[in-house]
C-alpha cells in the first residue's frame, strides 16, 4: 500500500514561517519597549510584565488541561497576549491585576470562543479594557518617581495626555523629544515611541506585518487632529500635534495591536478602511471623550467592524463579474 497523500486546490504555497515563529518574533520585537519600560520605572515594572506573562501562559495551559484539549502554550500566542497585557499597565498596580487580567484575556476572550483563531477581539486588550471598567483607579493611577518631576507642569502623576487635555498645550510643558525617547509617565511599554519603533522595524524585516494599517491608521489620525486644531481655532501646532502622536498607547497600539492577525481584515482593501477607521474612532475618543486616551477602545471596537469591512471589500472572483453576492 502506497502513502497516502492529501491533495488539495490550488495555488499551492510553500512558506516556513509558523504560528510560533511569528510569536515569537512578535515577543522579540517587543523587547526594546519592554526594556526601555523597566529601565524608566525599575524592577517592579519588570515584576509586573513577568506576572502578566506567566499568568497568561499558567492559564492557557490549565484551560486545555482541565478541557481536555492540545495543549498550546508552545505556540507562543499566550506569551504574547501577556506581555502586551503587561505593557499596557502602570507599573505600580496592585500585583493581582496583572494575574486577573490574563485569565479574563486568555480565558474569556481568547479560549472561549475557540481558541488561537477565533477570538474576535485583541485579548491583550480585552484584559487591558476589562481592567479598566472594573479597576479604573488603578489602571489610571500612575505613581510618579523624582525621575519624572516636573516633566509635566502642574499635574502629579498625570501622562501627557491628560495634562494635554486637562490644560491645553504649554509650549515647553511636554517636550517631544520626551515624547519620543521616553522620559515620561505612562504605561510600562508605551511611553518610548523610539523603542517601540526599533520593534516595529524587526516586524516590517521579518514580514511580519506591512505598512498599510500602521500607517493608514497614524496618517488618518493625524490628519483628524489637524482639522481639529484649525477647526477649533488653535492654529496648526507641531508640538500638539506631535504629541497626540508619541503620547499615549498610539505608537504601540498601531505596529503591536492594530496589526494583530486574527482580529483584522484579511483584504488589502479591508485592512486601509480598517486604518481609517482606527484613526478617526482614536480620534474621537481622545478628542471628545472623557478620557485623556482612547486607543484601546478604539482598536476594539474596530475590532468588532471586521466581518463587516471584509463583506464590504472582498474581491470580485475573477471571471464573475457584476455585483458581489
Amino acid at each position: 500500500m502506497g502513502e497516502m497523500f492529501h491533495v488539495s486546490s490550488n495555488p499551492h504555497v510553500r512558506d516556513g514561517m509558523t504560528t510560533s515563529k511569528i510569536m515569537q518574533l512578535v515577543a522579540i520585537a517587543l523587547l526594546p519597549a519592554t526594556a526601555f519600560g523597566i529601565w524608566n520605572f525599575g524592577l517592579r515594572a519588570l515584576l509586573v510584565v513577568a506576572i502578566s506573562v506567566v499568568s497568561s501562559v499558567a492559564a492557557e495551559w490549565l484551560y486545555d488541561h482541565f478541557m481536555h484539549k492540545p495543549n498550546t502554550v508552545t505556540d507562543f500566542s499566550a506569551v504574547v497576549t501577556g506581555l502586551l497585557l503587561g505593557l499596557n499597565m502602570p507599573y505600580s498596580i496592585p500585583l493581582w491585576m496583572p494575574i486577573l487580567g490574563s485569565a479574563f484575556a486568555i480565558i474569556v476572550v481568547k479560549q472561549l470562543f475557540g481558541g488561537l483563531g477565533q477570538n474576535f477581539m485583541n485579548p491583550a486588550l480585552a484584559g487591558r479594557c476589562f481592567l479598566m471598567i472594573s479597576f479604573a483607579g488603578k489602571m489610571t493611577d500612575f505613581a510618579v518617581s523624582d525621575k519624572f518631576r516636573g516633566v509635566v507642569d502642574g499635574v502629579t502623576g498625570a501622562t501627557p495626555l491628560a495634562a494635554l487635555k486637562d490644560h491645553g498645550f504649554v509650549e515647553g510643558s511636554v517636550p517631544v523629544k520626551n515624547l519620543f525617547l521616553g522620559n515620561i509617565q505612562g504605561t510600562i511599554g508605551e511611553t518610548s515611541a523610539i523603542a517601540i519603533l526599533i520593534g516595529a522595524v524587526i516586524l516590517l524585516y521579518f514580514k511580519v506585518i506591512d505598512l498599510k494599517i500602521p500607517l493608514t491608521y497614524i496618517g488618518t489620525f493625524a490628519v483628524f487632529v489637524i482639522v481639529y486644531m484649525l477647526c477649533t481655532g488653535k492654529g496648526f501646532d507641531m508640538n500638539y500635534l506631535f504629541s497626540h502622536i508619541f503620547g499615549g498607547g498610539l505608537m504601540l497600539g498601531a505596529w503591536f495591536m492594530a496589526t494583530d492577525y486574527v482580529t483584522t481584515p484579511i483584504t488589502p482593501k479591508g485592512q486601509y478602511v480598517y486604518g481609517v477607521c482606527l484613526g478617526v474612532v482614536t480620534a474621537i475618543f481622545r478628542l471628545f471623550g472623557a478620557s485623556a486616551e482612547g486607543v484601546s477602545y478604539a482598536i476594539i471596537f474596530c475590532n468588532l467592524l471586521v466581518p463587516q469591512i471584509e463583506r464590504f471589500t472582498r474581491p470580485v472572483a475573477f471571471g464573475k463579474g457584476g455585483k458581489k453576492a
